[in-house]
């Protein structure tokens, strides 16, 4: 397996820090990092320069609660505020626990968290059709209220209640591509672009704006890998590999696919938007602007992947 030289974007999902059934504390975070992140001390070992992304949702919804719950007590924070104040606060969890596991493991912990503010077009068509629910569940007698004095938009979210939906724009480049290029030729782990990124725009004079939508961490990645030259993706999910027909007696594990069979098995409506769609849609534009491969797995299993064992390859 000759990795020297290699450089790598490693999006870790939402899983990886705060699981299904948990409640999602402080403790349970650091727990779950402690296991999620020995994958990314193997690619130090193999000679990999590794960027670093991660998923934000429930720590972000935590938060949306904490700020309507104080809202008569204390100034209202917008959407980009939130996600600076979130990827800050998992990035530090994030590179404490890489810096004590790469110590321990012989190597000089350097590790640096970036804010990373991901650029998005002002005419993108997701900000004329929000459709990404966020925050809290409210009552349908709330609702014309809330429309009314806070200009939310609002939608049923399934049978469990009504929520605010907020544009999910495609990212288009990330602001900070110079500084984290530089972070990482200079020997560092990088840890940028979580919960997606910062979302901004540009004003007609050039200056940064931020934008009250929610940017797709694994299309953020896909910007990242492309901005800083990283041939391979490395998607890190709840499962080990991606399979057609999944939850049915049918189902069936991809090892290795192209984005041509990737694409086709989209329009059949395999991956659920929902699920594994937007992993697969980052996948394949990737691949097609220029990447070499992309690896869907658990973090669990990421040196048995990258030694062909298991794991879903997406390869052009």
């Amino acid at each position: 397996m000759n990795t020297q030289g290699r450089r790598a974007v490693v999006a870790l999902g939402g899983n990886a820090i705060s699981r299904s059934g948990e409640e999602g504390t402080v403790e349970q975070d650091y727990r779950n990092l402690d296991e999620s992140l020995e994958g990314v001390v193997d690619l130090q070992g193999l000679g990999y320069e590794v960027v670093l992304t991660h998923g934000n949702g429930p720590q972000i919804g935590f938060m949306m609660i904490r700020v309507e719950m104080a809202r008569d007590e204390a100034p209202v924070l917008p959407l980009d505020i939130m996600g600076a104040d979130i990827q800050g606060g998992l990035g530090y969890m994030i590179e404490r626990v890489l810096r004590s596991k790469l110590r321990r493991r012989g190597f000089t912990p350097h590790v640096v968290c970036m804010l990373t503010m991901v650029e998005v077009d002002p005419k993108d068509p997701a900000f004329s059709d929000p459709s990404k629910f966020v925050g809290p569940f409210y009552k349908q007698g709330q609702v014309a209220e809330l429309q009314q004095k806070r200009g939310w938009i609002m939608k049923q979210d399934a049978d469990r209640g009504w929520r605010r939906v907020v544009p999910s724009p495609r990212p288009i480049d990330i602001v900070q591509k110079h500084e984290v290029l530089t972070l990482l030729q200079g020997g560092n782990i990088v840890i940028s672009g979580g919960g997606g990124g910062i979302p901004v725009c540009r004003s007609e004079s050039g200056d940064i704006v931020g934008v009250e939508c929610v940017v797709d961490k694994d299309h953020s990645s896909a910007v990242i890998a492309r901005a800083v030259n990283a041939p391979e993706l490395f998607l890190l999910t709840g499962v080990p590999q991606v399979m057609l027909n999944y939850g049915t007696p049918e189902a069936k594990p991809l090892q290795n696919i192209s984005v041509a069979q990737a694409r086709d098995h989209l329009e059949d409506g395999q991956f659920p938007a929902g699920s594994m769609g937007p992993k697969m849609q980052a996948a394949c534009e990737f691949i097609e602007k220029g990447g070499s491969r992309v690896l869907i797995t658990d973090p669990k299993h990421l040196m048995a992947e990258l030694r062909g064992e298991t794991g879903t390859w997406i390869v052009a």
